[in-house]
């Protein structure tokens, strides 16, 4: 029996035990609430364990002709240059921000001292690539229902040490990022989208993740797609990706892919620092750097994945509406998603926020929901200056804030969010939307 046949013979025996073993729970009959109504979650069929069998039979490991496929797949659904697929969305955010400290920028580069502004509602792997190198992330607020910047705060929050803006697209929702980049062009900023929660998001008819200097996204399981740990660097900037790519790779100078070598066909002629001539590039560092590569099994399941998040992000939207239809009424209780002009979210979840003074708290409430098989989950960090991290840092030193963060602290105290991700059916939808429903009319 050739290699080929039997391969072929596993491939059918992995796609009768995915419908044995997987299909079988998207058959799942039970009533809303009867099980777990989750948050987020992996949507999945027989290919994506086809296709991580495969890259397994090859026993490659490292990145290789899947990670090679992701990378291209990725890049032309957004319509960018280069994606350099990393081990995790906050990798990525932690490689977009070293990229920019990296020496080869000359005036630039972002020193230590130097300002990035970025929000104190957020999740906290946006904020702490800045704090961990040394320079000062710069907190403003953000407004509710959008969740995201408060653009008159940017001008108040420049300075002449100011070399960065760092900014997410919260829960999926666009922030104004054409004026956020008219900002940064005016000011001689970069700009780094943080897009981990936006895959497929629309501002002015362009992809987020598309505009800045830098943006990253995240494949966690609860993701719009998913390679179980992963996550992407987006850019069009040739000079930036080669300094990401040393990065991401040890710091090593050479480019070349793994299994290859002498790409430049100088790996034995060259001069690099006091380095005696000829040293083998190979081993030539031009930064100090990491080991944040994707692994050929996880892209082989995101090349599987890239086929269906035209269906995902759909999915996402439709669902949103359907939420956003039925708590509507509820508006005199909370603060309903609020969407940017021009923009076109694709939804990580649907966020909600209690309005003071109503007669219930936004932990009664998670409450009531969880003990109905509903999750729920915060709205990441609420205000990341109140927690416990950040205890040993100083105000005015380490950090800057500019205002007051009233939103930030509401969102601390207000707002949670449930999910809406594409596994979820029509049934489980009206179940969140009933039992909110129930819980207003047992406290009004």
């Amino acid at each position: 029996m050739g290699s080929e046949r039997l391969r072929e013979e596993i491939f059918e025996k992995v796609r009768e035990y995915y419908a044995f073993h997987h299909g079988s729970r998207d058959r799942d009959d039970a009533p809303p609430g009867a099980s777990p109504i989750r948050y987020g979650g992996r949507v999945f069929d027989e290919e994506e364990l086809v296709s991580l069998v495969d890259a397994s039979l090859e026993f490659w490991l490292t990145h290789g002709r899947y990670a090679d496929c992701f990378e291209k797949g990725l890049a032309e659904f957004l319509g960018v240059r280069r994606v350099l697929s990393v081990n995790s969305g906050s990798s990525a955010n932690l490689l977009a921000f070293m990229a920019l400290t990296s020496p080869v920028l000359g005036k630039k580069r972002i020193n230590r001292g130097d300002e990035v502004i970025t929000t104190a509602a957020c999740f906290p792997t946006t904020v702490s690539p800045i704090v961990q190198y040394g320079a000062v992330p710069v907190f403003v607020d953000v407004t509710v229902g959008s969740y995201n910047i408060d653009m008159r705060a940017l001008d108040d929050a420049l300075t002449s040490k100011t070399k960065a803006v760092f900014l997410a697209h919260t829960m999926g929702n666009p922030f104004d990022v054409e004026k956020v980049k008219a900002f940064c062009e005016r000011n001689d900023l970069w700009l780094i989208e943080d897009n981990c929660d936006a895959l497929g998001a629309l501002y002015s008819g362009k992809p987020t993740g598309t505009w800045g200097d830098f943006s990253t996204c995240s494949f966690y399981p609860a993701h719009h797609m998913t390679t179980g740990e992963g996550g992407a660097v987006f850019t069009d900037n040739e000079r930036l990706h080669r300094i990401l790519l040393s990065l991401r790779d040890w710091g090593r100078d050479c480019w070349c892919q793994s299994g290859r070598d002498n790409s430049c066909g100088n790996r034995f002629s060259g001069k690099f620092g006091s380095l005696p001539y000829g040293y083998d590039h190979k081993y030539v560092y031009s930064h100090l750097g990491y080991n944040l590569k994707i692994t050929e099994m996880q892209a082989a399941i995101g090349c599987a994945q890239l086929k269906k998040l035209p269906g995902f992000i759909e999915k996402r939207k439709k669902n949103f509406h359907f939420l956003y239809k039925g708590l509507k009424p509820l508006s005199p209780w909370f603060y309903l998603p609020k969407i940017e002009k021009n923009s076109e979210p694709s939804w990580f979840g649907f966020p909600l926020t209690v309005r003071p003074g109503v007669s219930f708290s936004r932990n009664e409430l998670v409450q009531y929901l969880e003990g109905r098989n509903i999750q729920t989950r915060n709205l990441f960090s609420g205000n990341i200056l109140r927690h416990p991290c950040f205890s040993g840092l100083e105000c005015g030193v380490d950090y800057r804030v500019v205002g007051g963060l009233e939103v930030s602290d509401m969102i601390m105290h207000n707002t949670f969010w449930i999910g809406l991700y594409p596994g979820m059916t029509d049934l489980q939808l009206e179940y969140m939307v009933e039992c909110i429903e129930a819980f207003i009319r047992m406290r009004s």
